[in-house]
């Protein structure tokens, strides 16, 4: 005996319905002709392209009619006048369109929480915007002349302000396309809070390893933005794209991982892969907390350099002979 009720959804690239028709009768034709009972604005679609059969043991099947496009149930394509049995989920394919069927006797997936975003504080998108541009205006007033004229400082604070903000859009429009929403405040927000985060850190690492004579801590520094920009990027793509999760942070994990490893290929030469062996700036000296070294520590540590340094020289010199004996 055939379902009290069934309906056909067409699903979009996401997997969500992005159409539902109720079946009236059966069997049910599909097709694109106002006579079927499923119609679809499809230009890949017959007139009748397929029909919607219930078994009388219980289960829908898929018969494919006269069509060019054919279809598919279960990864197995089929022509004018198979039958296959819809699987368990009632999907199937039309030429290029993603169906499925559900009906009252397939169990329903429990009633989901309804997830509000919670208001943010009026003053935490401008308060971020402020914190970016003035980081930018601190670093560019500490490489400009004293007497520079405003018009020096407008490109290093109009120019991240630009590409933050065209980010943010490119990101919304991205949602807008998958989601049929444009939540530009939201990438805006996550955005500013990693740019910002990161020149925090570009401020107070350098602080921490002068205080505390760690100079090795400046690794953080290189590993910051390229982790920082991974987890921005996984950020934003959980907004657009939330069913595919795992498949995005596994991507996003493995260029990561060929990033660093390409990093760690152009240092091969320096003895320190990740960050200075010393800091080429010096906090204000109040900030030390730990008793400086003497100038022979230093010294000694330079020592194993010596024989590195004569064989590279040596390296240079043959170079420079062999190019003068071709002449």
């Amino acid at each position: 005996m055939p379902p009290v009720a069934a309906v056909v959804e067409l699903l979009g690239r996401d997997g969500r319905a992005t159409l539902v028709q109720r079946v009236m009768r059966w069997p049910a034709r599909i097709g694109r002709s106002p006579a079927c009972d499923i119609v679809l604005d499809d230009a890949h679609l017959a007139a009748e392209h397929a029909e919607l059969q219930w078994r009388p043991e219980g289960g829908a099947r898929l018969q494919l009619l006269d069509s060019r496009n054919g279809g598919s149930v279960a990864g197995k394509r089929l022509k004018a006048g198979d039958l296959a049995d819809l699987p368990g989920g009632g999907a199937f394919h039309l030429a290029g369109a993603s169906l499925r069927l559900r009906t009252s006797d397939d169990a329903l997936a429990p009633e989901q929480m309804m997830v509000v975003q919670q208001a943010r504080h009026w003053a935490l998108l401008p308060g971020l915007l402020l914190a970016m541009l003035f980081f930018q205006w601190v670093d560019r007033w500490s490489a400009v002349d004293p007497d520079a004229r405003w018009v020096d400082y407008a490109a290093p604070l109009l120019g991240p302000l630009a590409f933050v903000l065209a980010w943010a859009g490119l990101w919304s429009l991205a949602s807008q396309i998958f989601q049929h929403r444009f939540p530009f405040t939201v990438h805006l927000r996550r955005a500013l809070l990693v740019i910002v985060a990161l020149q925090v850190l570009e401020w107070v690492l350098p602080a921490i390893a002068y205080a505390l004579s760690w100079p090795r801590l400046m690794v953080l520094d290189a590993l910051a933005m390229p982790v920082g920009s991974a987890a921005l990027v996984a950020w934003h793509a959980r907004l657009v794209w939330p069913g595919a999760r795992r498949t995005l942070n596994i991507g996003i994990t493995a260029l990561l991982l060929l990033a660093l490893g390409l990093q760690v290929g152009s240092r091969q030469e320096q003895q320190y892969v990740f960050g200075p062996p010393y800091l080429a700036s010096l906090p204000p000296p109040a900030l030390r907390l730990v008793s400086p070294k003497p100038p022979e520590t230093l010294i000694d540590s330079l020592k194993p350099l010596k024989d590195d340094l004569a064989r590279q020289a040596r390296k240079d010199n043959e170079g420079e002979g062999d190019d003068g004996g071709d002449e």
